[in-house]
């Protein structure tokens, strides 16, 4: 017990040191990056602002204080609950967020559940057809298409099925009056979700074809084919269930990947997510907006690497626990 509690609040601190750290780092580095922070809250009117009024604005956005009195004044109304206003969008940056996340968790969920499941499907196959044409041929497509850059390949689709074809839509979320129409959302998260699972299926696959590699050439599955017991009830019962920690594992480590993923294809389809909110962010100076967003992505991944470190710790990757099933099966 004493154990779990020590775990659980050195994770907490880990937690906050990383989110603070990286809050810091942000808040500097936004604020010395060159460009203009009024040209995203004036536009192109900036240009005809007198040095009296810049100097106001400013002033009144608290830009002319000592970066450090910046942070400070941040921090204290984040710690309340008050992320400023987006310079951009005239609005608080929660409100801003709150109405593109959705679009986001759809687009990344759906995407990280059908890489993982197509993936261990695709690697338990190739596992238990090593070697054989198609899994030689599988391995190759999924080389080819793993080496392929995300934005490349959403130029690629959009350019065939959007403007070719005409078939698909190629940007946005929905279309003109459809944002209720689940038909129409559908459609416009095809071509997106299709770069999201291709960019990265393989990769997974490959892992899970790997490891499970390993446990068919272990020794209990020797025992078990010397008995008698079918390749198939070796395969799933005993492979792939020694094999589930490790997937976990990999699903939690590999959040980060998915959504570097995920807010490029956003940006290049024009997809109203926080992965295109952030590229306008960091393009424009919004530096409320990019402070909320940074941070937020770096609480997800920093969550996630931890949850992997606990599940690693907690498997035994050698699965000794299959001996004595395989043991109990001969019996």
């Amino acid at each position: 017990m004493r154990s779990r509690v020590f775990t659980l609040g050195k994770n907490l601190l880990i937690f906050a040191l990383s989110l603070a750290i990286l809050s810091v780092a942000v808040f500097y580095v936004a604020r010395l990056a060159p460009g203009d922070p009024l040209a995203s809250y004036y536009g192109s009117r900036v240009e005809k602002l007198t040095p009296e009024a810049r100097f106001a604005a400013e002033e009144r956005l608290g830009l002319h204080d000592p970066i450090i009195v910046q942070y400070f004044k941040w921090l204290r109304g984040a710690l309340r609950g008050d992320f400023g206003i987006s310079f951009q969008y005239k609005r608080p940056v929660v409100e801003v967020i709150g109405g593109r996340i959705g679009n986001t968790l759809a687009l990344g969920g759906i995407g990280f559940a059908l890489t993982f499941a197509l993936a261990l499907l695709l690697g338990v196959f190739c596992a238990g057809h090593e070697d054989t044409f198609l899994d030689k041929l599988i391995c190759k497509v999924g080389t080819v298409t793993g080496c392929i850059p995300e934005f490349w390949l959403s130029l690629v689709l959009i350019l065939i099925f959007d403007i070719y074809l005409g078939l698909l839509p190629g940007s946005g979320a929905y279309s003109v009056g459809k944002a209720d129409d689940l038909g129409d959302r559908a459609a416009h998260l095809l071509l997106p979700l299709a770069v999201v699972v291709l960019g990265h299926l393989w990769y997974y696959a490959y892992m899970i074809r790997n490891r499970m590699l390993e446990e068919i050439r272990a020794d209990y599955v020797l025992l078990a084919k010397s008995v008698g017991l079918p390749d198939r009830k070796i395969l799933f019962r005993h492979c792939l269930r020694n094999c589930m920690p490790t997937y976990l594992s990999i699903m939690a480590i590999s959040v980060p990947h998915i959504i570097g993923g995920t807010y490029i294809v956003e940006t290049v389809f024009s997809y109203p997510g926080v992965g295109t909110l952030s590229y306008e962010s960091a393009r424009y100076q919004d530096y409320n907006m990019l402070m909320v967003l940074t941070l937020l992505t770096g609480a997800v991944v920093i969550l996630c690497n931890l949850v992997a470190q606990t599940v690693n710790a907690r498997i035994d990757p050698r699965g000794r626990a299959a001996e004595t099933e395989v043991t109990a099966d001969v019996r």
